[in-house]
This record gives C-alpha cells, structure tokens and sequence, in this order.
C-alpha cells in the first residue's frame, strides 16, 4: 500500500502520519505588538519586493532575488522540525534530496554518516551561498550543492529521503502535475517525502501560491500513473 499508516513521534506531538509524511505546522508569535507589527510589516514589504521581482522577471526572477537578498522564506537557520526528527532519529539513512535547498540549511542539517544529502536549486546564486555557508561544516563529505532544474534533472542513483518545505509552494499551479511525476521517479518505493505546508490560506497569487494536504496528495498520486 503506497500510504501505510505508522506513528511518528515529533514537536507536533505523537501522531499518525503517512509514510511519505505530510507534516503540516502553523507557527504562532506571541510578542509584544509594537515589535510584531514592525517585525510583520518588514516581511510583507520584502515579501512585494521578492513578487514584484518574480512578477517582472520570471525567468531569471530566482537569480535576482538571492542577488538582492530577497528571500523573506530563508530562516537563517536548519527547519526546526528537521533538527528534531534528526535529534530524534526519526528519519531514514541512505540518500536524502532537498529540492529548491536555498541556503542549504537543511541539507548541512540532514547530513551525517548514515546519510548523503543532495541540496538541489536552480539558482547559481543560491547554490553559491549554500556552499558558503557550509564550507567550515565537519559534515561537509556527507552533503553536495547542485544548480539544476528539478523537473529534468536526472540522478543516477534513486533516494531514500526527499524534504519538501517552501519548493512546492514557489512553483507556480500549472506545474505541480509535474511536480508529483518528478517526485514519484526520483523516491525509492519504500522512501519517505517529507512535506511542511506553507502557506495553506486562501490568498490568491504568489509565489508562495496557496497550498493544501489533499492537492499535494492528490499531484503525488497521480504521478505514479
């Protein structure tokens, strides 16, 4: 059965998730109000400038954002419910993909013996920082950086282990078939998609566009057709 049903244990709690998990989180801040208003309307205004962006330059839009420091979804720092199931050793070894890596906090932070992480974006300019950032990590012969396009990259070897955070949510609803076609060729059958949903309201446009649970299930399951 393609979606078996086992518990993971996790900062969410003790839950049933799939075994290409699904993992859908709201973070809530409680500060103080002067400093959240301020601290929100900083975000939004880097967030039009990242769309504006997008919007002029689709092609190259990626390249120009990472140029500019335009990357509002960047932490700064690994996931934390990555760094969780990692401290917790809920994940599978073997081989890891994230796709649209960014920064490459994730990847650095999957890394380990047990486990090869390839960070994957399409921005050279990204890659570039991810490598930056990573280059003093005692991790470094456990992970690589790669510019390529997902949609056509073809790996020689499958993965045990792919972490989808903001790549979904960036491409834009037309591709997201290809998205679950892509997803279904590069995972072992036994391997495990790990999914975090942002943003799952009802705005219009994007990037990020509006995501949901049962969209991105249903573009997985179509892809093994």
């Amino acid at each position: 059965m393609l979606f078996g049903t086992r518990k993971l244990p996790s900062i969410l709690g003790a839950a049933p998730f799939q075994s290409h998990r699904v993992l859908t989180t709201k973070i809530r801040m409680n500060k103080d109000n002067a400093q959240h208003n301020a601290s929100k309307s900083d975000h939004q205004s880097r967030l039009d400038k990242f769309q504006n962006v997008m919007r002029t330059d689709q092609t190259g839009g990626w390249e120009i954002c990472w140029e500019q420091g335009l990357t509002p979804w960047d932490l700064g720092q690994p996931t934390p419910v990555i760094s969780h199931l990692c401290a917790i050793g809920a994940l599978p070894n073997g081989r890891a993909l994230v796709p649209g890596c960014g920064s490459g906090h994730d990847v650095v932070q999957l890394a380990c013996s047990e486990r090869y992480v390839i960070g994957l974006d399409i921005s050279e300019n990204a890659i570039q920082k991810a490598r930056e950032l990573s280059s003093s990590s005692p991790n470094m012969r456990y992970f690589t950086f790669l510019k390529a396009d997902f949609f056509s990259w073809r790996p020689k070897e499958l993965f045990d282990l792919i972490f989808d955070y903001t790549f979904f949510s960036a491409i834009e609803p037309a591709v997201r078939p290809a998205w679950g076609q892509q997803m279904q060729k590069l995972l072992r059958p036994n391997g495990e998609l790990i999914t975090l949903m942002f943003p799952i309201d009802n705005h219009i446009g994007g990037p990020p566009y509006k995501v949901s649970v049962s969209e991105r299930m249903t573009y997985y399951k179509q892809g093994k057709q």
